[in-house]
């Protein structure tokens, strides 16, 4: 089931989805006798590179993201009222030359240095989450590995078998209930937490999100205006189709 909706996600959101249903309509433009269906397939081609276009322009991207980056940024008097730290796993890099290995994405990166200045100014105990869904080495070994290594910052507990966000849940509620931990700040980007919160706060831990990494845009209307934005677009786009699941599921 995991790998399905890996497999389903991949197809469905930009490049691959806006590429596919364009050759589907070129393909219907192209190999249908009636000219409904021809005139049809080259409307849904046309649509789909535009489509695929505006979604590579960083103002629609961070457009798509405002909805979800409803959080604030936690504040002192929020971070005094918890009890520990969790922080999201968000990637890998993979056999990375320069450090003779896998690594820490820059997205899991990001988390950790936000998560890292929380603990030193809070002096809470840090629990890191996340797994090796495609392989390699477990994303919540690596991330202490950088606390530790790299940021100074000590790490009590490691949850390293996860392969999504509601086995992050599950796996860390179980740890954190087993020393007494209810109350937690919960650090991710900004348009991951919505879903996130929601699946810790069913496994009974009271929940302050704890955003970074807003999407804040450029001060340049001409880069804001430019192609190079996609990646955007595909991170609001994958949320908010994880927003959904969630609610059929339920």
């Amino acid at each position: 089931m995991f790998l399905l909706k890996k497999i389903l996600t991949a197809l469905i959101l930009p490049p691959a989805g806006p590429v596919l249903l364009a050759l589907f309509g070129l393909w219907l433009a192209r190999s249908c006798k009636s000219r409904r269906w021809q005139h049809g397939g080259a409307i849904l081609a046309s649509l789909s590179l535009i489509s695929l276009l505006l979604l590579s322009l960083p103002v629609v991207g961070n457009a798509l993201m405002a909805p979800l980056e409803s959080h604030p940024p936690i504040s002192p008097t929020q971070l005094q009222r918890v009890q520990a730290i969790v922080i999201l796993a968000g990637g890998t890099y993979f056999a990375a030359p320069e450090y003779g290995g896998d690594t820490v994405g820059y997205a899991t990166l990001e988390r950790l240095r936000y998560g890292a200045r929380l603990a030193r100014e809070s002096r809470l105990p840090l629990l890191v989450t996340g797994g090796a869904p495609t392989g390699g080495r477990p994303e919540g070994e690596m991330m202490r590995e950088v606390l530790e290594k790299d940021f100074g910052v000590p790490v009590r507990w490691v949850e390293a078998s996860s392969r999504d966000t509601l086995e992050n849940a599950s796996l860390s509620a179980t740890m954190l209930k087993a020393a007494g931990v209810t109350r937690i700040a919960l650090v991710s980007h900004g348009w991951h937490l919505t879903r996130a919160i929601a699946l810790f706060e069913k496994q009974g831990l009271e929940v302050t999100a704890a955003p970074t990494a807003f999407s804040t845009g450029s001060p340049s209307l001409v880069e804001e205006l430019l192609p190079g934005g996609l990646r955007l677009s595909r991170w609001a786009l994958k949320e908010y189709l994880g927003q959904i699941y969630n609610r059929l599921k339920e």
